[in-house]
């Protein structure tokens, strides 16, 4: 007879799931790296406030693999409409939720914890986000450099991805849902001789993942991000170990293209948005930290 046994740590480790389903969404567990955030001022579309940044992110989390839908959100908020662009509902049950603030994002993200019995990542008094708990495992929205892992780490953390889809200009064709032919009469810029077949949002999961298996990480819409803006730090000699962004601020990041955008400098990954006000083209995706095993 002969019994191997385990230690505690080595029976959580088993335990830990590779997904989870919150609100019939579902969330795939990344162990993130180190890499290099921001672009070098060479590159073409480049913007002032994509300084190029050392990070360490040490910390597994959970990314959901879709944005937001409005039927996800409607069991939050039963209320809340995505309205109408140029005549096309932005409303449909699979079509991701737009026109909610980063409070209304973070609010979801609280609900989703308080279904689960988490302890809040976000503290909140009344209608007020007041902070957050880092030491929380509940449901949040990705920081900015998580966010950036996700979308541009590939083989080479050095060297991140330019464009959803690869280096170069063009997309390939049906890649993702960004301004094409088909916005022309309303969108100033636009990608000539592509498109996606959407005038506005397409319902989420419409287009190929990306390496990792996450959807729409370019196009369809873009994402409220944790972190409060910021410029910046400069890459220096030491990393930036798991940031969560400023600690106070009056916007907060938008990550991402959305069916609106089309210009080179939009479509890269590491273009850098931000507001305090809902928009018809930006949602959310939410995730959360894995937790000691």
């Amino acid at each position: 007879l002969r019994i191997e046994l385990k230690s505690l740590r080595q029976q959580r480790q088993e335990s830990i799931k590779p997904e989870l389903t919150v609100n019939r969404q579902t969330l795939k567990l990344i162990y993130p790296g180190s890499f290099i955030m921001g672009t070098s001022r060479r590159e073409a579309g480049r913007q002032a406030n994509e300084v190029l940044r050392n990070v360490s992110l040490t910390k597994p989390f959970y990314l959901s693999v879709t944005e937001v839908s409005n039927a996800q959100y409607a069991r939050f908020d039963a209320k809340h409409t995505s309205g109408i662009v140029e005549g096309q509902t932005l409303s449909n049950p699979t079509q991701p939720v737009v026109r909610v603030t980063w409070e209304d994002a973070v609010f979801y993200c609280n609900w989703l914890s308080e279904q689960e019995g988490l302890e809040a990542f976000y503290l909140t008094e009344v209608d007020t986000v007041t902070g957050f708990n880092p030491d929380s495992t509940g449901y949040r929205l990705p920081t900015e450099a998580e966010w950036e892992w996700v979308a541009r780490v590939t083989d080479d953390p050095a060297n991140p991805q330019r464009y959803p889809w690869g280096e170069e200009l063009p997309p390939p064709d049906k890649h993702g849902n960004y301004a094409d032919i088909s916005s022309s009469a309303f969108l100033g810029r636009i990608l000539l001789n592509y498109n996606d077949g959407y005038i506005g949002t397409a319902p989420v999961g419409s287009f190929p993942p990306n390496s990792k298996g996450f959807y729409d990480v370019g196009g369809n819409v873009a994402e409220w991000a944790h972190d409060f803006y910021g410029a910046g730090g400069m890459a220096g000699t030491n990393d930036e170990i798991d940031p969560l962004g400023p600690t106070t601020g009056t916007y907060h990041v938008i990550k991402g293209s959305s069916w609106a955008h089309g210009s080179v400098t939009e479509l890269r990954l590491s273009f850098r948005d931000y507001n305090n006000i809902p928009r018809d083209d930006v949602g959310f995706r939410v995730a959360r930290f894995l937790g000691e095993p």
